[in-house]
């Protein structure tokens, strides 16, 4: 993969950080986050900004160019990725480690005495721009916002915001209809003593209103933003979509409604301008509740005295507890998800030894098994399909100059996930198609006993995610290995693959406690660079453990695999595993074959359900 030449872009976009036509003062360096103006995680390919610049395009990074340098921070799942993927113009930051220099600390250093540091208000988070105008301010320096973005007036060709149809879902996927999450959503407010709530994660406006999109490849949502008072709510949304008669029936727009139930439609575009109006218009005491993850342009639309912010939303929390009707959907998600990759390995087993499959036309075969499933939508993630050195790559993505043909000579690993219309999965099962070495195998194990101690774990009711981090990384500590990346991360019902406010990590001790009914992924992970990786992944459901006794009648919490795919037992070395590791193995794989083989069977795919039986024999130890 040759990376990016990027020496006339950044000498234009080191141009525009002095002209007069698009700053007020010379900025001396230029801060180019990866998200759009809602903080998403997988933006549109006209918010691509830190890709255009850089040539490095994986889901996290920020940028920063001054007149001299140009530097890319990144963390563990891309430092290989973005090293291949940027020229010698940039250096890359290897956040998590401690010899890396923070962005703030970075800036001082480099930076001539009284600097400003520019960078677009919509794009930057306002606890972001906070905690970096304070670090800046005391060395001198200040972060100023430049009202038009700069990558921008240099990205010629530019693609448009895309403004695709909207989808409606009812009860039958929701199990509460919008009205309902609206009445819950003011309760909060009054609770807080709150006026006005500004919703701004593009997530949370789908799941409020009962809506899912096409806007952003993978996610199923849509560019708008919601601003909801005690008796008003203001939907700001573009495009004609708002004229689909589904649509207008779903929201009620021609319905005579009781006033605090009546959309108001506005542009997009006019989300500031109706901010600053809310803002004016405030008496003392009145307050506007913001996630403090807004971007510091709408969080300064209203004035500090009035602002509420929070780091999880109510809307966030609502969203990641599961109903019964977005658990089932779920539960039947990961059963179709299941059928096709049975049908997906048991193909794969016939065909990498005549030397013909690489990792495109896998990771095309894994998408046309998962689009035969009813409700199928489209993908969750680009699938990371993965043979020998390129499984290294924690987030790789196969392209025509990296693709490598699988072999039984090689490890594969397979991370790949669907949008149904009842719900999200993301499952990762890494397999060899010939004989593992003893090394591979005893690699393998250790993620295997990590996968489990954390899917088997009990904790009690109020404990974060992050205290299981451990669990899953002691069998790998024991023999000095890691991997630098997250355990788990929370799963959206039909919305995006990563959400919060729960996770497994390491990384993060703002998260929220799990609690029944939540939805995370248990994903484990060994890397060997320019050899091999793997990784076991399963989702899993948030739900009440039975336990001997019930410490301060606090209650007890434990995990059910929605994932139901087996894990190739060619790949464990039986001997490293306790009784009851084998026990959980052989448990787990009975259930992929009653719950999956009878789906296989309904469907009448009998040549995955005989590669499903004969992949769940159970485990027997070797004397």
């Amino acid at each position: 993969m040759s990376p990016k030449i990027t020496t006339e872009l950044l000498k234009q976009l080191r141009q525009v950080m002095k002209s007069p036509k698009y700053v007020q003062e010379p900025v001396q360096a230029y801060i180019v986050p990866s998200g759009d103006a809602h903080q998403s995680e997988y933006i549109a390919p006209c918010d691509c900004r830190r890709a255009f610049i850089s040539g490095f395009d994986g889901s996290a990074g920020t940028a920063i160019v001054t007149e001299q340098h140009a530097a890319m921070w990144t963390d563990g799942r891309y430092f290989l990725q973005a090293a291949h993927q940027m020229d010698n113009n940039w250096t890359l930051m290897k956040m998590g480690l401690k010899d890396t220099p923070t962005q703030e600390d970075w800036l001082v250093s480099v930076l001539p005495e009284g600097s400003k540091v520019g960078v677009d208000p919509f794009i930057i988070p306002a606890d972001q721009w906070k905690r970096m105008s304070k670090a800046l301010r005391s060395a001198g320096h200040d972060l100023v916002p430049v009202k038009e973005n700069l990558i921008d007036t240099i990205w010629t060709d530019c693609p448009q915001r895309p403004c695709k149809a909207l989808i409606t879902l009812d009860l039958s996927y929701t199990g509460v209809s919008w009205r309902d999450k609206i009445v819950a959503l003011r309760s909060k407010m009054a609770e807080r003593k709150v006026l006005w709530f500004v919703v701004t994660a593009l997530d949370e406006v789908a799941w409020l209103f009962n809506l899912r999109g096409s806007d952003v490849e993978y996610n199923p949502v849509f560019f708008a933003y919601a601003v909801i008072g005690m008796n008003t709510i203001r939907l700001f949304i573009d495009g004609d979509r708002m004229t689909d008669p589904a649509v207008r029936e779903h929201l009620q727009l021609d319905s005579t409604l009781e006033p605090e139930f009546k959309i108001q439609v506005m542009p997009y575009g006019s989300i500031l301008s109706e901010l600053q109006a809310v803002g004016a218009g405030l008496s003392p005491k009145e307050k506007v509740w913001l996630s403090d993850k807004a971007s510091y342009a709408l969080t300064e639309a209203i004035p500090k005295a009035y602002r509420y912010l929070t780091p999880y939303t109510p809307i966030c929390i609502a969203k990641a507890v599961k109903n019964a009707s977005e658990t089932e959907g779920m539960r039947r998600a990961h059963i179709k998800d299941a059928v096709a990759l049975c049908e997906l390995f048991n193909w794969l087993e016939k065909e990498v030894p005549k030397g013909t499959v690489t990792e495109i036309i896998a990771a095309d075969k894994a998408e046309e098994f998962r689009s035969q499933q009813k409700d199928f939508v489209e993908l969750s993630f680009a699938t990371i399909s993965s043979t020998g050195p390129n499984g290294a790559i924690i987030h790789y993505k196969p392209v025509p100059e990296t693709n490598r043909t699988l072999s039984v000579n090689e490890i594969y690993l397979l991370d790949s996930g669907a949008q149904y219309k009842d719900g999200t999965t993301d499952v990762t099962r890494t397999m060899h198609f010939g004989t593992p070495s003893a090394y591979e195998k005893e690699c393998f194990t250790y993620v295997l006993k990590g996968h489990i101690a954390v899917s088997a774990a009990i904790f009690p009711n109020g404990t974060k995610g992050h205290l299981l981090d451990s669990f899953a990384r002691s069998a790998l500590w024991d023999c000095g290995l890691d991997y630098l990346h997250g355990t788990g991360h929370g799963v959206g019902s039909f919305l995006n693959v990563h959400e919060g406010p729960c996770g497994i990590s390491y990384k993060t001790f703002a998260d929220e406690p799990l609690e029944a009914g939540m939805v995370v992924s248990d994903e484990p992970g060994y890397y060997e660079d320019g050899s091999f990786g793997i990784r076991i992944e399963n989702v899993v459901l948030v739900i009440p453990a039975e336990t001997k006794y019930n410490f301060k009648n606090r209650g007890s919490l434990t995990f059910e695999p929605l994932t139901l795919v087996p894990i190739q037992t060619k790949m464990i070395d039986v001997n490293l595993l306790t009784q009851k590791e084998r026990n959980w193995v052989n448990d787990y794989h009975q259930k992929c074959r009653e719950v999956i083989g009878a789906e296989l069977e309904r469907q009448g795919r009998h040549e995955a359900l005989r590669w499903l039986i004969q992949e769940t024999e159970p485990l027997i130890r070797v004397q």
